[in-house]
């Protein structure tokens, strides 16, 4: 694990989401945030805490299964948390594979819920 500048934390994490099919940046809350229609992912940038950080739509059960694997790095966000995205602190050491995967999982997770006609899928 490796534990990167916020400048290089963010760039990383631009690169990741961009890499999704159909995803595009915009301003969300003052926070560079990633969509495909709906939002998928945000940074928070000390956003209501001292932590830098970065919130993500997740499937059912991953939130859980991140923060149990370790809550010195993941986290439940405020305000999302309880439609089950996962907080991930970039402050710390960091496995870029974990977060490649949180993040390839929160557009699939959108796009999912995009696809059902039900609505109940999680947005931003």
């Amino acid at each position: 694990m490796v534990r990167y500048s916020a400048t290089e934390c963010r760039q990383r994490l631009r690169e990741l989401c961009l890499a999704q099919t159909g995803a595009s940046e915009r301003l969300s809350h003052g926070e560079p945030a990633w969509f495909v229609t709906r939002q998928f992912a945000t940074l928070a940038d000390h956003h209501h805490d001292d932590r830098f950080a970065f919130w993500a739509a997740a499937p059912e059960g991953a939130q859980q299964r991140w923060i149990a694997a370790d809550p010195e790095r993941f986290f439940r966000p405020p305000y999302v948390g309880g439609r089950g995205w996962i907080g991930v602190y970039l402050d710390v050491e960091q496995d870029w594979d974990d977060i490649a995967e949180i993040v390839g999982d929160a557009h699939a997770t959108v796009t999912a819920g995009r696809r059902r006609a039900s609505g109940s899928g999680i947005s931003g």
